[in-house]
């Protein structure tokens, strides 16, 4: 791939888990952004231990050589009032402004599932109807063309348990968006662990993606959360998820697809594991060396 149009990062979510803080809670943000530095990355998304001050912020990565990639938005487009979305999606666009980010990851959390420990992931999982999606993608077009005013791309994040999870449900989401402010986060673990097929996706949107994740599963785990009805939460504690080169994922056609489409942006490394089990810092090093043999970068 393109070294001059690609930058590699790595999400702080293997260190310590956002939604689960008891996963790696004892892994200080120093240790984290550290480990990442050492592994040979370029940047990294924002986690709940790192700095809201941003010139602290900004001087303990500069200190690494590292770059803030994108962050995590969760809307509420179908359940709080526009106006209260709008105040908070600003916030945090004036703050990636600042740290120099050029992308915000938005994730519908309305009715999802993927935060309620003892809740099925593979059951239950809330279907809008048509005046819903009118309202989400209505909601979704507005944000996009606002993120454009702090020079920041907006991109969609399909999750597992979300209102947005399927590859049904990706097609309507980008449907009924505003194709010039609405991009898609690409995820190939989430669309493995509910067994779409991530190429596909890729291959028929390629052109609106403006950010990608490089997630892998380990499939015995997943179908072990499938037969035992387990939540998304517990699915991360068994450890369903891992990095690229240690799953069952082949990113070589990945690679190839963004790289032949001339995709210009971050590749994200995202695997939500437990940290006592699965040693960051190590499985970090596994993904960088198997992305530099894969994709030449």
């Amino acid at each position: 791939m393109n070294t001059k149009k690609i930058s590699l990062g790595i999400a702080p979510i293997g260190w310590t888990n956002d939604d689960m803080p008891d996963l790696g809670g004892e892994i200080t943000f120093e240790q984290c952004v550290s480990e990442m530095a050492l592994a040979g990355y370029q940047g990294c998304e924002i986690g709940n231990k790192y700095p809201k001050d941003v010139l602290k912020l900004l001087e303990k990565l500069e200190l690494r050589g590292l770059k803030i990639a994108n962050r995590w938005f969760s809307s509420f487009i179908l359940t709080k009032p526009f106006a209260e979305v709008e105040a908070d999606f600003r916030e945090n666009c004036a703050f990636l402004q600042a740290v120099g980010a050029k992308r915000i990851g938005v994730s519908e959390q309305s009715h999802s599932i993927q935060g309620q420990m003892e809740t099925p992931v593979f059951e239950n999982k809330y279907v809008m109807n048509s005046g819903e999606w009118k309202t989400l993608a209505d909601g979704l077009s507005k944000l996009g063309k606002i993120a454009k005013e702090y020079g920041i791309t907006m991109t969609y994040h399909h999750h597992m348990g979300t209102v947005v999870q399927t590859a049904e449900e990706i097609d309507m989401l980008m449907a009924l968006t505003d194709s010039e402010s609405v991009f898609l986060l690409f995820d190939t673990g989430h669309l493995a662990y509910c067994g779409e097929d991530y190429m596909c996706v890729l291959n028929k949107y390629v052109s609106r993606i403006k950010h990608v994740h490089l997630k892998d599963i380990r499939p015995e785990t997943v179908a072990r959360v499938k037969t035992e009805r387990l939540s998304f939460l517990k699915g991360v504690r068994l450890g369903a998820f891992t990095v690229p080169g240690d799953g069952v994922i082949d990113f070589a056609p990945v690679f190839e697809v963004l790289d032949k489409a001339g995709y210009e942006g971050w590749l994200l490394v995202e695997a939500e594991q437990d940290p006592a089990i699965a040693n960051p810092f190590k499985y970090a090093k596994v993904a960088r060396e198997y992305i530099r043999e894969t994709a030449g970068i």
